[in-house]
């Protein structure tokens, strides 16, 4: 049987501590780390995960906002709110709820962003400073990753990993992220001719495709660790991830539960590179 990554409880003590950084940040200096999240229509989802964000913020001790925006919200008026935030002193983290409405760009608004607010790390000039070895705003979840992996005491440098999707959002980042480990990175996808070869090479496998249940024990070497970025919700309701757990943990060592694993801790690199960017705010 193979250890559980309790992302859950990782993460509840990464917040815990991050709380008592913020008290000393605002005793010594006054500043308050905020943040804002700009939420465009009733999506459910959206919803549920705006609403954990905000709970999470505001018991680390943030100055939290979320500004709730009508689905007719015009692109224009979308991009005056992200400027008039990007001009506030007393937010330090700027966060657009993706997907946004299909009448408003997502590209644009995110360019919007001032990069020194982009606490998800989506902007171009973030994710071009993440390819060329000097990050500022790294991408929540491939962060929350290998937080994962060094709280575990896994060995990244010279390892094999394999990522399995090859999202701007994850894929990619994580791709990089564990490159700047050491790790010898191949990137697969849906047009990856032999993935069940592919995926049985990697000391670490971590799968964001969003195909419920796709990884079965026979894409994993023996020993290997295996991180499940997938959420999907079955006809039935529950929530499910990329990776057929019961099976899978018979030949992994280390792996990550949906729900309770990775999504936890995208929440908490969320916030710490809030706190991050409020610190850099008193340095300049």
């Amino acid at each position: 049987m193979s250890k559980m990554i309790d992302g859950k409880a990782l993460a509840k003590r990464m917040q815990e501590e991050l709380a008592k950084k913020v008290q000393v940040l605002e005793e010594t200096t006054g500043v308050v780390p905020g943040l804002v999240v700009l939420l465009v229509g009733e999506d459910p989802a959206s919803q549920v995960y705006v609403r954990n964000k905000e709970r999470a913020a505001l018991a680390a001790g943030f100055h939290s906002e979320v500004v709730r925006l009508p689905e007719t919200i015009s692109q224009e008026e979308l991009l005056a709110q992200v400027e008039a935030y990007n001009q506030n002193s007393r937010y330090h983290g700027i966060l657009v709820q993706l997907p946004l409405p299909p009448h408003i760009d997502e590209e644009a608004i995110l360019l919007a962003i001032d990069p020194k607010k982009d606490v998800d790390g989506f902007h171009p000039m973030n994710m071009g400073l993440l390819w060329t070895g000097h990050p500022l705003m790294l991408p929540c979840t491939p962060a929350g990753v290998i937080a994962m992996l060094d709280a575990y005491d896994v060995a990244i440098s010279g390892k094999r990993a394999v990522v399995v999707g090859s999202s701007n959002i994850v894929g990619k980042p994580m791709a990089q992220l564990l490159l700047a480990r050491e790790a010898t990175v191949t990137i697969a996808h849906s047009k990856t001719e032999n993935l069940k070869e592919v995926t049985k090479t990697a000391d670490i496998l971590v799968i964001a495709i969003g195909q419920g249940h796709f990884i079965t024990k026979d894409y994993v070497k023996e020993g290997a660790v295996v991180i499940d970025v997938g959420i999907n919700r079955t006809d039935a309701g529950k929530i499910i991830g990329d990776v057929a757990f019961d099976e899978v943990e018979e030949v992994a060592s280390l792996i990550t539960p949906v729900p309770g694993g990775v999504g936890p801790m995208t929440i908490t690199m969320l916030l710490e590179q809030t706190y991050q960017a409020a610190e850099r705010s008193v340095i300049s």
